[in-house]
């Protein structure tokens, strides 16, 4: 059950039964507010539009609203009013998903009412949007103190501006990353560099899991959880990567946090040669205090066409890498989010290396891509929020990766695990 902001007196309200609902009427605590709203069910297409307005004007700064709760006009109170829930929940959604630009996503939890009769009451959560402001036939909603209004457009050019803030920070984030390679002066591989965190988390945010003796059991169960995930799996049809997360196995303190990496990366991040073979294929997890994750991938490409020495074969890229890997890691950061009870957004990046001139692994086709990647390094960004870890990985994927995809001419191929369908 996610919490509920009612007031400064009851910031983190959660209401699981009937009775918690109708305390709340009794008590005088339900007030429409900049974060929440009470209303009836729509049950028709004018409503659905209404509904579409409301739930974007919450997208802006977050909110919550309650079915269920209708308003007295005459005396100014609320009461219950349960509402038929079978395929209540979907029909919110639908909206959510189809009438708003951009798609919103949304989360949902149903009371039943004490009668048991089939109706209740949907909690609807609307997370702060990172890709807000959104619009509604052509027209972008703010809520203001206690409703929606339309928005000017001084104030959607300020949206889009502290967005494009964010994403400067995550990239200094990315670039830092990148610049801190551990095995920059290491081979001829291109290199992956994903980046993940929290925008409102506290600085201790992960300290129950980097802060706690058995943290290294912690983040490989994590990690376990993240293999184990069935509808992942098929999304990427059940395709795997070497190295993958299993193989950053050997833990280390690190300032500030914790990681796991395969044996020939050190725990001051210096690589040491071991002449085994597959010694370059390095990967590595950090997790910080602050909740900020890490994921470095030292074989994004390899030699095709080895001859032995001096004949390394031409540096092909591994795009189906990119995509394994960022699905796992949007699905790493949903679970440490679970974990610490952290439920709001995050800034996301992925990056890569040493890409100039290499074109697509296309295994054993006769008819290898000739697409080559005209620019050095790849560097893209973007915020997701919970709800989307939860239901839609695949649109951030798609959001983080299309664009070097389609320069590889590749995208059509991962339709899949880029989209959210069941």
């Amino acid at each position: 059950m996610t919490s509920i902001y009612l007031s400064p007196d009851n910031p983190r309200w959660m209401p699981r039964t009937e009775a918690d609902l109708q305390a709340a009427v009794d008590g005088g605590l339900f007030e429409e507010t900049h974060h929440l709203d009470l209303k009836k069910a729509p049950s028709s297409k004018g409503d659905n539009k209404e509904l579409a307005r409301d739930l974007s004007s919450f997208a802006v700064d977050g909110g919550t609203m309650i079915i269920g709760v209708q308003e007295n006009k005459e005396s100014r109170t609320f009461e219950l009013a349960a509402q038929p829930l079978n395929g209540l929940p979907e029909r919110i959604e639908q909206v959510a998903r189809t009438i708003p630009d951009p798609p919103l996503t949304i989360l949902t939890e149903e009371i039943s009412a004490a009668a048991d009769d089939g109706t209740g009451y949907l909690i609807v959560h609307i997370p702060a949007s990172p890709v807000a402001p959104h619009m509604v036939d052509n027209r972008y909603f703010g809520r203001g103190d206690k409703t929606k209004y339309q928005m000017g457009d001084a104030e959607v050019v300020a949206l889009h501006a502290r967005r494009r803030n964010a994403e400067a920070d995550t990239l200094a984030l990315l670039l830092k990353e990148m610049d801190e390679d551990p095995l920059r002066d290491v081979g001829a591989q291109s290199h992956l560099f994903l980046v993940a965190q929290p925008t409102a988390g506290r600085r201790d945010m992960c300290l129950p899991i980097t802060g706690a003796q058995d943290w290294n059991m912690r983040l490989h169960t994590l990690i376990r959880g993240v293999q184990e995930n069935q509808s992942l799996r098929a999304a990427l049809a059940n395709q795997g990567f070497d190295p993958d997360l299993s193989q950053a196995h050997q833990g280390h303190r690190r300032a500030r946090g914790v990681a796991l990496s395969s044996s020939s990366l050190k725990s001051d991040r210096t690589y040491v040669a071991d002449g085994s073979w597959g010694e370059e294929h390095v990967i590595e997890v950090q997790l910080f205090e602050d909740g900020g994750l890490r994921l470095f991938m030292a074989r994004l490409s390899d030699g095709v066409g080895h001859q032995g020495p001096g004949n390394e074969g031409e540096q092909q890229l591994f795009d189906t890498a990119a995509v394994i890997l960022t699905r796992h890691m949007l699905e790493l950061t949903r679970l440490v989010s679970d974990e610490v009870g952290y439920h709001g957004n995050w800034s996301v990046a992925v990056g890569a290396n040493r890409l100039r001139g290499r074109r697509r692994y296309s295994g054993q086709s006769h008819w290898p891509s000739n697409h080559r990647y005209s620019a050095d390094t790849y560097e893209e960004t973007t915020g997701a929020t919970l709800a989307e870890l939860r239901d839609a990985p695949g649109t951030v994927t798609y959001r983080l990766l299309g664009p070097l995809l389609r320069s590889l001419d590749s995208e059509g191929l991962f339709s899949k695990a880029l989209t959210d369908e069941a």
